[in-house]
């Protein structure tokens, strides 16, 4: 009998092939946004990664408003952002984080120029991965850049995703990397303890090619 990990691990690796070919397919489109193929949290799915990976084949069905409506409103306020799921990334921070990217815009990177990821940061019920106290974060690197280091955060027990933005003072530090060889997968061991309910997990990536940081809101329930 086949176990049903190796079926979501089968049906993973599809997705991400897909993501592979729908991201160098855009590439070719004027306008699009994206040179090229970057990378995003794949497990515990990142927002805008999740939103490619539920609707990308079906994102203009109006069932989504009702099943899934904050990724209906990211769809609806910028289609080019939900397809660049593997763009969201900023340089130039030199690592001052917090000095680049305001509250309330964490999820987003701080890009808001012409508002393309600001739907990353709306308050609500977003879809969650179900996590246990000890869980990995799961990275795709499409574009081979590695890692300085990551750094992966969880919000404090008692901010609500749901009505509160996320700030700087509501994550915690539970892990921090050293660096990793250029790959297309990484994976990163987080522990830790006290959690319960719907949290956010915000992953940095500091790559390595360049002075180019990547910014990924999770959505999690521990278990």
């Amino acid at each position: 009998m086949i176990c049903h990990d190796h079926i979501r691990n089968i049906r993973l690796r599809l997705t991400l092939v897909l993501g592979v070919v729908a991201a160098a397919l855009l590439a070719l489109i004027p306008g699009s946004g994206t040179a090229s193929a970057h990378g995003s949290v794949v497990n515990p799915a990142s927002r805008n990664y999740g939103c490619w990976l539920r609707w990308g084949s079906d994102f203009q069905n109006p069932a989504m408003a009702q099943q899934d409506p904050m990724c209906w409103q990211a769809w609806q306020d910028d289609t080019n952002a939900m397809w660049n799921w593997n763009g969201l990334y900023r340089n130039g921070s030199a690592g001052n984080f917090q000095a680049v990217i305001p509250d309330g815009q964490l999820c987003s990177g701080g890009r808001t120029e012409n508002g393309r990821y600001n739907s990353l940061d709306a308050v609500g019920p977003w879809k969650t991965t179900d996590v246990g106290s000890d869980f990995t974060v799961q990275l795709h690197d499409q574009a081979g850049h590695g890692a300085d280091y990551f750094l992966v955060y969880v919000s404090r027990q008692g901010y609500d995703p749901t009505t509160q933005p996320l700030k700087w003072s509501d994550l915690q530090l539970v892990a921090r990397t050293g660096k990793y060889a250029p790959s297309q997968n990484y994976s990163i061991p987080v522990s830790t303890s006290g959690l319960s309910g719907r949290h956010v997990v915000y992953t940095i990536w500091q790559a390595s090619h360049m002075d180019q940081t990547y910014f990924l809101c999770s959505d999690v329930n521990f278990r």
